[in-house]
């Protein structure tokens, strides 16, 4: 992926223990093509020196005012401008109070002061000092400036304590920071979506199920939440994580599926129906296990509900879009169902292309035609499923 590609990033680190993390992010953050600049506070330098900095990132790290490395000697304002972002992980209580009193008295804190482009902070700290009410007010006060803060998160922390105040992984940090640039095309929105597989129990313990992973439909939550819409993700039984703000409702069967989805299609504006729903279910599964025996097992199938038609005939629907796996023909069932079921736009790929993978090749059906995407990583090409979502919804003028 290459989510960053010529994005200039400023990383800025103050002191404490989460400082280790920031080396790691620079790391990602270069390897996804981004340029980065590192600008450390004094403290910072305490615990990951500018050296590790301008070895991971290939170019000089800063940390004092006065750097004479700096043709003009002022590198709190040439460090800023032509910067996308300034970025500082982990960011202190004492630095989070300097930014909310506009206070200015070394390098990285008079480079926020003086910049031009957008300040995220990822706050590490005790979660004592997090809840403090003078740290609470900063941070109100941050957001009223414009500032966007990513996280803390929940967990044990160095002084042996748990609760809020751990800085986000550099993993996370990295993905809300390729989200921060996209296009907010889905913004107001409430996008409701499933993905994996279902597993449909044939005894105590086998059943039916298959081969998704729930990669597609989990980079299509990042994508949608990325481009500003309230997500909900039903999914069956996967690994991925969860991306942060998407709420996920973990269900197993079909027929939990399809409550689940039902119960909140309504309320929805956008229904994505990404998951390899089972087609057919037992119709007695049995509680004991089954024990081997030398002649054939016959086992009663019954269908389960669709449930993207379903969704689809309510009586206000949302924009539907559906998923069409094929192993052959693509366009003919791609195309048949997306007619037969009223659908707005059908994504369709073959199996061989993308299932279980990390990279996909679709092509998406409307009313206009067929366009195809990839191959290309698969949030990637959620990316543009979901742009041209939003250029659906924008042309028909947001209906």
């Amino acid at each position: 992926m290459a989510e960053l590609k010529g994005r200039r990033l400023v990383l800025g680190v103050t002191g404490g223990i989460a400082a280790y993390k920031a080396a790691e992010l620079a790391r990602l953050l270069v390897k996804d093509g981004a340029e980065v600049h590192a600008v450390l506070s004094k403290s910072g330098a305490q615990f990951v020196t500018p050296v590790t900095f301008q070895a991971l990132t290939g170019n000089p790290a800063w940390s004092d005012q006065w750097d004479a490395r700096m043709p003009s000697n002022m590198a709190h304002i040439d460090l800023s401008r032509g910067a996308d972002a300034i970025v500082v992980a982990p960011a202190s209580a004492d630095f989070l109070a300097k930014l909310a009193h506009g206070l200015a008295d070394d390098l990285l804190s008079t480079l926020c002061l003086a910049r031009v482009c957008p300040l995220i902070v990822a706050p590490a700290m005790n979660r004592q000092m997090w809840e403090h009410p003078a740290t609470q007010r900063n941070k109100s006060q941050l957001l009223q400036d414009g500032v966007t803060i990513l996280g803390p998160a929940e967990g044990e922390q160095a002084c042996g304590e748990t609760g809020l105040g751990r800085m986000l992984e550099a993993v996370q940090i990295h993905d809300a920071l390729a989200g921060f640039f996209q296009p907010r095309v889905l913004a107001g929105r409430r996008v409701l979506l499933t993905a994996g597989p279902t597993f449909e129990a044939l005894d105590a313990v086998r059943g039916l199920t298959n081969l998704s992973s729930g990669k597609m439909g989990f980079a299509l939550a990042r994508a949608a939440r990325d481009a500003g819409a309230q997500v909900t993700l039903v999914s069956g039984p996967a690994a991925q994580p969860t991306p942060d703000g998407v709420m996920r409702i973990d269900v197993t069967s079909a027929l939990a599926m399809h409550a689940a989805v039902m119960q909140r299609a309504a309320a929805c504006d956008v229904f994505i129906g990404v998951a390899a729903v089972a087609d057919y279910r037992p119709v007695e599964p049995v509680q004991e296990k089954i024990k081997k025996e030398d002649k054939p097992l016959q086992i009663t199938l019954a269908p389960n509900p669709d449930i993207l038609a379903e969704v689809a005939a309510l009586p206000k629907p949302p924009f539907c879009v559906g998923f069409a796996a094929e192993s052959h023909d693509l366009e003919k069932y791609a195309e048949g169902k997306r007619q037969k079921k009223k659908l707005a736009l059908v994504v369709g790929n073959l199996v061989q292309d993308g299932f279980g993978g990390e990279t996909n090749s679709v092509i998406l059906f409307d009313d206009q035609g067929r366009h195809p995407l990839g191959p290309a990583p698969k949030i990637d090409i959620a990316r543009g499923i979901v742009a041209h979502i939003g250029a659906m919804l924008a042309g028909n003028g947001g209906e």
